[in-house]
């Protein structure tokens, strides 16, 4: 059994050693702050048994029993029914004075409602947007908090050792919910940007003949463009791979936030019409465009006796 750990300050637990998590726990870690850590995969786990500093734990209970005092929980979960069922197993594991992170990406309207419902149990709620995907452990990470001061006052050391650096790359955005708004509205603007890459380079490549090497066009962007960013850093990488292309589909998937964007664009009545079209088009790259393609193509053919084109 693991003696409880009092040292002050609190050592965080991470519950979710996935890709961000695990990565996470790594950067605090090697930062010389002390991570507890749950997954229920005992593959995830022994991704990270090696990594000095990280204690795990094969239980969400034990990693609750392992720290006496103040606990700082820091989910990194999706969204969805396996973050409400962490969520309910927490209720009975978790003391007043502690301080629980959303650090998955919801939706700020289910954040705020959470804030509310830990509050009165005594719980801080914190929810925190996290970007830097699989670059973070060594680049660092941006991140966006929401909630009350002296919760994120308590998360104060650890927002400085997973940013870029201490004074910079995080920020209290204001109350609960601001910090997964925040990010809600920051992959929003990322559907765009992507989008808008994709159709320049997918237009340039319809004409080959006038620019033959689209991975140097890329290239020369990097540098002193207006359009340089790490996401043509990214991009660059792909069109100078003369594999990457051919072994995906065109197929493009959306994981909520976009689709949060948009809702909330009409809650508003304010206008987000790239980042509304940025994501119409990856429902129509996931196939769900094909029944109204195939209506256009039967209603051309009824008014005007055109040709359709067969299956297969």
């Amino acid at each position: 059994m693991t003696t409880p750990t009092t040292d002050t300050p609190p050592y965080p637990t991470i519950i979710g050693l996935g890709r961000m998590g695990a990565n996470m726990a790594r950067r605090l870690a090697r930062a010389g702050i002390t991570v507890h850590g749950f997954d229920p995969s005992p593959e995830a786990r022994a991704a990270l048994s090696g990594e000095a500093g990280v204690v795990l734990h094969a239980d969400l209970g034990a990693s609750m029993a392992a720290q006496a005092g103040r606990r700082l929980v820091w989910l990194m979960l999706p969204a969805g029914a396996i973050t409400e069922q962490t969520l309910s197993a927490l209720e009975s594991l978790l003391q007043p004075g502690d301080v629980l992170v959303d650090g998955g990406n919801a939706n700020y309207l289910d954040s705020q409602a959470r804030a509310r419902h830990w509050k009165a149990r005594g719980i801080d709620f914190v929810d925190c947007g996290v970007s830097g995907g699989v670059w973070g452990l060594a680049e660092g990470y941006c991140l966006m908090a929401g909630g009350e001061k002296q919760a994120i006052d308590a998360l104060m050391p650890l927002f400085r050792a997973l940013a870029p650096a201490p004074d910079r790359g995080w920020l209290h955005c204001g109350p609960s919910g601001a910090g997964h708004f925040t990010k809600m509205v920051h992959n929003g603007i990322e559907y765009g940007m992507m989008q808008a890459y994709a159709e320049g380079f997918a237009l340039m490549a319809g004409r080959p003949e006038l620019t033959p090497d689209l991975g140097a066009v890329a290239e020369v962007w990097r540098h002193g463009s207006v359009v340089r960013s790490w996401l043509l850093d990214l991009t660059t990488t792909a069109l100078q791979d003369p594999t990457a292309m051919d072994a995906v589909a065109p197929v493009v998937a959306d994981s909520g936030e976009g689709r949060w964007t948009v809702d909330e664009s009409i809650r508003q009545g304010t206008p987000v019409p790239v980042i509304a079209a940025a994501l119409m088009a990856r429902f129509g790259s996931q196939g769900k465009a094909d029944t109204g393609n195939k209506l256009l193509s039967l209603m051309r053919k009824g008014f005007g006796g055109h040709t359709t084109v067969s299956k297969g």
